[in-house]
């Protein structure tokens, strides 16, 4: 029996089908813990233990994840959104320490992928290329478009194309905290990798993100690209993330250059979609729970695979 606690599991349905689909096609049991600040989360439903805890911006908040870990005897715990990765990171040990495994990078890291211009400094230091972003609109000297954004956002989130230097100026009384650099026009692309706690390779699959909503993909193609694929392979010899890890990239469509814009550490939103390519991180994280030794599985995924996503309701009120 593998007991598995997803932290702020909110929509995340498909993310806990895969598991489960996994557990089945390996022949292990798990059992799935959800936890989440509100009873009416979705996935909550999907759970065999729906747990409700504190905002991450309590401070009872990892006491809550530790109490969880120890008296439910948990396994592996798996994060899911961005906002509580370098908290985790900060308390891997803390939580640990009656043997739960946590699929979380190094805090060094995860600091890195939470402020983008740190993140752009860090593609290029690994001799990739990143659109160079300023923090003070007067500063900006790159072009038109450009874009804005919050220098630690998500979900698109206060995320805007802009045109010219009034709408700049008016955008960046808007935005919090923001970020301008450089708008890329191309073919979006995000690569979903998974490793293992080493930070050992054993799946890199890049898909291109075919259509968008709120920063999530609705449909995408699985697009094994040998270029995109060793620039991945530069990231990960570095980055070593311990788990799930995507990464976003746009390919301009005039020069047919690589522009790296994010890092996210944790399964993404569209991460199922690769899983049932035949990426299965979902079956990596049981086995290494179940104490085996992963290798590197190359184009593991299918070629051109197009997956389509839609909304579906639960109740939730029983």
């Amino acid at each position: 029996m593998i007991n598995i606690l997803f932290t702020s599991v909110g929509r995340r349905v498909e993310l806990i089908q895969a598991f489960r689909n996994a557990a089945e096609k390996i022949g292990v049991e798990i059992t799935v813990f959800g936890a989440d600040i509100d009873h009416t989360a979705p996935a909550l439903m999907f759970c065999d233990h729906k747990l409700i805890v504190p905002r991450i911006r309590s401070d009872q908040y990892i006491p809550a994840l530790k109490k969880i870990c120890v008296e439910n005897r948990i396994d592996g715990l798996i994060p899911t959104i961005d906002t509580d990765l370098l908290l985790l990171s900060q308390n891997r040990t803390l939580l640990e320490e009656k043997g739960t495994v946590v699929f979380i990078s190094d805090s060094e890291k995860i600091s890195i992928c939470r402020d983008k211009r740190l993140t752009a400094d860090y593609f290029i230091s690994l001799g990739l290329k990143s659109p160079r972003p300023v923090d003070d609109y007067r500063k900006y000297t790159g072009g038109y478009p450009a874009f804005i954004k919050p220098k630690d956002g998500s979900s698109s989130i206060f995320a805007y194309e802009i045109n010219n230097e009034e709408e700049l100026k008016t955008y960046a009384e808007r935005v919090p905290d923001y970020i301008v650099q450089p708008f890329i026009k191309g073919t979006e692309y995000t690569i979903d990798a998974f490793c293992d706690t080493n930070g050992k390779p054993v799946y890199i699959t890049p898909r291109v993100r075919l259509a968008v909503r709120a920063g999530e993909v609705l449909k995408t193609e699985i697009c094994q690209d040998e270029r995109i694929i060793e620039e991945a392979k530069a990231v990960l010899a570095d980055f070593k993330p311990r788990g799930a890890i995507t990464i976003q990239l746009i390919r301009d469509d005039c020069t047919g250059e690589d522009y790296y814009i994010e890092i996210n550490p944790r399964f993404g939103g569209g991460a199922p979609l690769s899983i049932m390519a035949g990426a299965d991180s979902a079956e990596a994280v049981l086995r290494i729970l179940c104490g085996e030794n992963l290798s590197y599985i190359d184009h593991a995924a299918e070629n051109k695979a197009v997956y389509s996503r839609f909304d579906q309701s639960i109740r939730v009120d029983k």
